[in-house]
């Protein structure tokens, strides 16, 4: 147990919310907070740079079947989910910048018009297949502001359209009603969340 830290104290940790929201900033900003402290952190991500998450890169920036996006999704995750049990059994503090609610959110935008509650039917289909986080981070913003924040990216992929974002964060405010969410304006200065991240970490 590194110094200071608690038994209560929050070991996985997840930042959600939609692009241009700042949670790969911010959890970047909680990493280096954390790693000042002495904590043994680790900061991760998904899709990961594993070869599963480069296919995942791939169906997301050719705009491939959503079915397909989803399972290759999924397949990354799982391999990933191992990695993170492994950092957590060493007693790691583990970050990551999207996880299983990214699905949730994303792939039930797209699917919305194919199947009946996209939302249950991607629950179902990962069950028993994740690990869930101490808490997740849910990032809220006016999507035509996080589409302010990154209209100078070199490339913009098909997820990085305004109606599309609208039902993302649809999606996830209606995930975040469980009790391991919380809700964070994205619009407050980055200090500010950082702060407001690492004192729920530590509770």
């Amino acid at each position: 147990m590194e110094s200071g830290e608690n038994k209560q104290m929050k070991h996985f940790i997840t930042f959600e919310g939609i692009d241009g929201s700042g949670k790969s900033t911010i959890s970047k900003q909680v990493y280096k907070e954390l790693k000042s402290k002495g904590f043994d952190v680790v900061l991760t991500f998904e899709p990961t740079d594993s070869w599963i998450g480069k296919q995942v890169k791939n169906c997301i920036e050719s705009n491939a079947d959503p079915f397909v996006t989803t399972f290759v999704f999924i397949a990354d995750r799982i391999n990933h989910s191992k990695q993170i049990q492994k950092w957590l059994e060493s007693g790691k503090i583990v970050l990551c910048d999207r996880y299983i609610d990214s699905t949730y959110a994303y792939q039930a935008a797209q699917l919305q018009d194919r199947i009946s509650n996209p939302i249950k039917w991607l629950k179902d289909l990962s069950k028993n297949h994740y690990i869930t986080p101490d808490r997740t981070f849910v990032f809220v913003i006016n999507p035509k502001n996080s589409l302010d924040r990154i209209k100078n990216r070199e490339n913009l992929i098909p997820f990085e359209k305004l109606s599309f974002l609208e039902k993302v964060q649809k999606n996830y405010l209606k995930l975040a009603v469980e009790k391991r969410f919380i809700k964070i304006d994205a619009s407050k200065v980055i200090d500010e969340i950082v702060n407001i991240c690492c004192k729920d970490i530590f509770l």
